[in-house]
Parts: C-alpha cells; structure tokens; sequence
C-alpha cells in the first residue's frame, strides 16, 4: 500500500507549507511588473531574468522552511563570512568601471556586499537578543561598531549605494530595539541642517575648483546634478533630465505597453536596472505607478504585521528590520530616477534586472515567512 505521504497531493502540500500565501501573491504582482517592463525595456534579458526569479524564489522557499532560531544561528558565521570577503575584495577584487565590488572565486563571481544586507541585520537582531532585558548604551555603542566595519569597507570600493543601504539595514535594528530619541534627534538635526546648507550654497559648493575632501569626485557631481540637471545638459545632468521627461511624458495612463517613446529611443539611461521606474511612468503612467505604489504598501502592511506579531525579541527586530529595508530601497529608487534624491545605484525593489539584488530580497521575503510560520507553530 502506497503510503499517503507520498501522495502528490500530500508533497504538494508539504512543499508549500512553508509559503504565507499573502506575500506570496504581492511578490507575484511584483515580479510580473518586473518581467512586463523587462519585455519592453530589455527583451533580450528575459530568459536570464526567468533564471534569477527561480534562484531566488528558491533561496525564498529554504529560508521559509528555516525557523528563526535556525536563521540566527547562522548570524555570526554570516557576518564573519562577510566581513572577511570585503576585506578580500579590497586586497584581490576585481576592478570595474572605477569600483572594486567584485570577487573572483573561479565559477562565477559575486558580490560580497550584497551578502551584508542580510547578514547585518541577522548579526544585530542575534545580538540584541543575548542581551534581551538588560539593554544598554553600552550594547548600542558595540551595534555600531558592528554596523560600522561592513559598511566602511564597502564605501573605500566604493559602493555609497550598497553602504546606504546596509547602513539602514542596520540601523533599523538598533531603532526597533529601543534606540533613544535623545540620540536620534541631535543627529537628524545636523543631517537637515547639512542638506540645507548644501541646498542653500549650491552654486558656490559646486564651483570646479571647489574641493568636499569627505566626498569622492564623483559623488559631488551626484549632489551638484541634483540640484541644477542642466548646467551639464548633455552630460551629467542627461540621466536624470531624460528620466523625468519620461516619467512626466507618461501622463494619467501612458503612452501604452512597448510604446514609451524615451525607451525604445534610448533615451532613458540604465532602463534595464536602476531607471527601469521611468519606463513603467511613461508606458502605464499614473494608473500603473499607483498600482505598483499599492502593491509595495501591501508588502509593507503584511511585513509590520509579521512584525508586530512575531513570538520572540529577535524576530520582531529582524521582520521589522527587513520590512524597512523594502521600504528604503523603493523610496530611494523612485526618489533618484525622479530627481528629488541623488543617483547612488540603488535598484527597484523585485523589478530592477540584477540577480544579486533578486535574491537578497527574496531571501528576505524568505525570511518574513519563516517568522510568521513559527507563529503559527507556536499557536498550534
């Protein structure tokens, strides 16, 4: 007799046990505007972007299955692995386009910052919870020297986009776990009154023979093209002023699918990876935006939830933690390719082409389940 285990049904069943149907669904809205804007923007990627989904949906499916204490075992071993392979990129990475990001391990290569994004989060939620009841400012201080290393061996690649994003990873954690105000506040202040500063003498700051010393060349040109696009029209300024026509030229309901005008006459820089947001403006236009705006915001709804309901210290910092990291990498994006922030590379959350990225956030999405699995377990 056959035993029922087996059945198909019965695998079935158990393969998806591990899957929250709601996050599921919105990521499956996601990645099919992701593959939608991928035919328009870069047909030729799309059997390479069937190949990422499916790694990454299976490195989503494993952490599911995972349970948090089992994720945050891996906590130290990950960062340690980490931090050791950003030392190797700065001593044997490759070298492209000006930034060493890369390491060659003989069959592929890979990008050991990406690896931070989880691992940093993972280490400080692990770490706030050993020290569960009794937290201090003496904890803080060692969180921030945890947060510091990765993300100060990422800026000398240099990668601002990846350290921002790390940094934020990390300092979610720190926050939910109890960060006070008082420590908040006087840092928020001097940030604000830095942008105003930098807004408000733009025109002297910018001069050529001006030098920031705390910023790299490039990086200066990011915050002066932001402020004026067109006083370098045809050159730095071309990305983000062609951006914004098209997100503009897109109107209520756009130009139609595989008709934006800016796209296909390539006009829009990058469509593919971190400007793919114009090409869904100005082909689906405001109805299409406000679609995919609403789908994030589900994700973020379900993620706080998880969170809220999460059944141990550790996986409250961690959900909430991720959660945040989704939020940023959409609001950064948008607000780069529409010119109210500064280009830094940060990609489309789900959407933007890039297999590295996919999977770092599936993983997390992965790791969303696991929590709100445990729950359920937990409740019987």
């Amino acid at each position: 007799m056959t035993d029922p285990r087996f059945h198909p049904l019965n695998l079935l069943r158990a393969a998806l046990r591990p899957i929250d149907p709601v996050l599921f669904v919105l990521l499956a809205v996601i990645l099919g505007y992701a593959f939608v804007l991928m035919q328009s923007a870069s047909p030729e990627r799309i059997p390479s972007l069937f190949g990422n989904a499916a790694v990454a949906l299976s490195a989503m499916w494993l952490a599911a299955r995972l349970s948090p204490q089992r994720l945050l075992s891996l906590a130290l071993p990950l960062y340690a692995v980490g931090v050791l392979l950003l030392v190797a990129v700065d001593l044997f990475g490759e070298t492209s386009k000006g930034a060493t990001r890369w390491l060659d391990i003989g069959i592929t290569r890979i990008q050991p910052s990406e690896l931070m994004k989880i691992a940093m989060p993972l280490m400080l939620a692990w770490y706030f919870q050993q020290r569960e009841g009794q937290i201090g400012l003496r904890d803080f201080i060692l969180a921030g020297v945890l947060l510091v290393v990765p993300v100060g061996l990422i800026l000398v690649q240099p990668d601002l986009g990846t350290s921002l994003l790390v940094t934020a990873a990390g300092f979610y954690v720190i926050f939910f776990a109890g960060l006070s105000w008082k420590l908040i506040v006087p840092v928020a202040f001097v940030g604000i009154v830095g942008v105003g500063a930098i807004v408000g003498f733009g025109d002297q700051i910018c001069q050529p023979d001006v030098d920031w010393q705390v910023l790299r060349e490039y990086q200066k040109h990011r915050v002066c093209t932001l402020l004026d696009p067109t006083q370098d029209p045809l050159g730095k300024g071309f990305h983000i002023i062609q951006s914004t026509i098209a997100i503009g030229s897109g109107g209520v309901v756009g130009k139609g699918w595989m008709e934006g005008t800016q796209t296909h006459l390539s006009f829009i820089p990058e469509r593919h990876t971190d400007f793919i947001f114009s090409v869904l403006a100005e082909e689906f236009g405001l109805v299409g935006t406000l679609v995919l705006l609403a789908s994030y915001l589900l994700l973020l709804l379900r993620g706080f939830t998880i969170a809220l309901q999460a059944p141990s210290l550790a996986a409250r910092l961690l959900a909430g933690s991720i959660t945040m990291i989704f939020f940023t990498y959409a609001f950064v994006n948008m607000g780069m390719v529409s010119g109210i922030l500064p280009v830094v590379g940060v990609p489309l959350p789900f959407i933007s082409y890039g297999g590295t990225a996919l999977v770092t956030l599936c993983l997390g999405v992965g790791i969303l389940m696991s929590i709100q699995r445990s729950r359920a377990i937990a409740q019987g």
